[in-house]
């Protein structure tokens, strides 16, 4: 769209005035996001949810000021509000592309740098809580609210009932977690680089601490569907450290929830 979508914030239209308002083809949240452009002026994002319970918009408001105090590059929050029953939040643009735009060998290699320098971050400093029993809790909600796509599962759980799914996820919680602060929703499309180097991090509403395998499931994943296999085995090599091929597996099902 080329203009602002009728239901943008009121207590914003003055400020954003002259802006052109993009809707970006990417991203899978239930959080809608747009693309704001002024000639002369600093690109910006909004983002905006309906209010609810299991809303991830108002966490990630959250997430991504404690992240700036770290020195993580990411989305500076720049405003948020709320207004006719939806958050909103305003935010810097990052400037250059995903990893899935360039080559392999290079998304590989910034995606698991980029990973190690999140997870040594101080896990006492972060105060959101992501460890298996919190997320586990989270998606059965989410199962119970209808929220989870059973159209979109992955092939080898196609077909599967809420019971089933429910069970299996219970059944593969890890018996031991190797706490780190991670990002949640590691894929390529959330890691940004610009002249071959790391940017940011985008969309952090899942931000927190969690087994680190959280993060290398879903980046080892979407690596596999990018380039293929062999260069998965090559990003957890490079990032380093035993890997837990049922902790992965684990963390692959739990994403089906979200």
């Amino acid at each position: 769209m080329s203009a602002a979508p009728p239901y943008a914030p009121r207590t914003w239209r003055e400020r954003l005035a002259g802006y052109a308002w993009t809707r970006p083809a990417l991203g899978q949240s239930d959080a809608a996001v747009y693309r704001l452009d002024l000639p002369g002026a600093p690109s910006l994002y909004a983002k905006t949810e309906i209010a609810a319970d299991l809303a991830e918009l108002p966490g990630e408001i959250a997430r991504l000021r404690w992240l700036v105090t770290t020195g993580t590059p990411c989305p500076a929050a720049v405003d948020t509000t709320h207004e006719d029953g939806r958050d909103w939040l305003l935010m810097s643009a990052l400037a250059g592309a995903d990893l899935g735009s360039l080559d392999a060998a290079r998304a590989i290699a910034i995606a698991a740098d980029a990973l190690r320098a999140l997870h040594a971050l101080n896990t006492a400093a972060c105060p959101f809580d992501h460890r298996a029993d919190v997320r586990i809790a989270q998606a059965l909600a989410r199962l119970d609210a209808g929220l989870v796509d059973l159209d979109d599962l992955d092939d080898e759980r196609q077909g599967r009932s809420t019971a089933e799914l429910a069970a299996d996820l219970l059944a593969r919680k890890p018996a031991h977690e190797d706490l780190v602060v991670t990002h949640g929703d590691a894929c390529l499309d959330n890691l940004v680089a610009r002249d071959g180097r790391f940017a940011g991090f985008l969309d952090v509403g899942r931000l927190g601490v969690a087994d680190r395998h959280q993060d290398l499931a879903l980046a080892a994943r979407d690596i596999e569907g990018a380039f293929g296999d062999a260069w998965a085995g090559r990003f957890l090599e490079r990032y380093g450290g035993p890997i837990d091929r049922e902790r992965i597996a684990f963390y692959r099902l739990l994403d089906e929830f979200f």
